[in-house]
C-alpha cells in the first residue's frame, strides 16, 4: 500500500475526503464562482476542465506522489481541492499544496480547519519531519496565509518553474518541522475558537 494512504478528515467547519470524480459538478461551480482560473500566479482548472484535473491528480496518486482530497463543507458540497504532495515516503516529509477553494468560502475558518486537519495527520499518525508549503513569490495572499500558519520561509528557489503561458516562477518554499507542531497546533486551535 502506498503511503500515505488515503483518509477522510473531519474538522469544525470541513471535511476533507478522498477526491473522486463525483466531485466534479461541484468543484466546477466553485472554479466558476470568481473566474478563479483567471489568477495569473496560481493554477485553478476552468470550470470544463475539473474533469481533466481530477483525473490528473488521482493519476499522481497511482504513481504515489500524491494524495489528493475534495474538500467539503458541513452539507457535503465540495468547495475545493487540496493534496499531499512531492510525498517523500523515505524521510517521511510531505507538500501540502495544489489547493483552492471557491472564492465565497476563502478567508474563513474553512483553510485554517482544513490545514489543522492536514498537518495534525501528517505528525501526529504519519510521523512526517517536516510538512512544505510552496507558492508563487508574487502570490501574496498565499504567502500571507503560510505564514500565518506559523511556517518559516525556507528559501527562494528562482526561476523554479515555467508556468502555462511560459513565463518564469519564483518559488517561495515554507515549512513546518515536527518539533514546531505543538506551538502551531496551538495557535491553529486558538485562531479556530476564534472562528466558530
Amino acid at each position: 500500500m502506498s503511503w500515505p494512504p488515503p483518509v477522510t478528515l473531519s474538522g469544525i467547519h470541513a471535511t476533507l475526503c478522498p477526491l473522486a470524480h463525483s466531485h466534479a459538478a461541484d468543484l466546477a461551480e466553485a472554479a466558476a464562482e470568481g473566474e478563479l482560473w483567471k489568477a495569473w500566479y496560481t493554477s485553478i482548472p476552468e470550470p470544463d476542465k475539473v474533469e481533466a484535473e481530477i483525473t490528473r491528480r488521482l493519476a499522481l496518486q497511482e504513481t504515489g506522489s500524491m494524495l489528493p482530497f475534495a474538500v467539503l463543507t458541513p452539507d457535503g458540497t465540495a468547495v475545493g481541492m487540496t493534496t499531499y504532495m512531492n510525498i517523500d515516503a523515505v524521510h517521511k516529509r510531505v507538500e501540502i499544496g495544489s489547493t483552492w477553494y471557491r472564492k465565497s468560502v476563502q478567508r474563513t475558518g474553512l483553510n485554517s480547519d482544513c490545514k489543522r486537519m492536514l498537518l495534525a495527520h501528517a505528525f501526529e499518525d504519519l510521523d512526517c519531519i517536516a510538512v512544505e508549503f510552496r507558492t508563487h513569490f508574487m502570490n501574496r495572499q498565499s504567502r500571507a496565509a503560510i505564514e500565518r500558519l506559523g511556517a518559516k520561509l525556507d528559501g527562494v528557489l528562482r526561476s523554479h518553474q515555467r508556468a502555462s503561458d511560459g513565463s518564469l516562477r519564483d518559488t517561495a518554499v515554507y515549512s513546518i518541522l515536527a518539533h514546531e507542531w505543538p506551538a502551531v497546533r496551538t495557535g491553529l486551535d486558538y485562531k479556530l475558537s476564534q472562528q466558530r
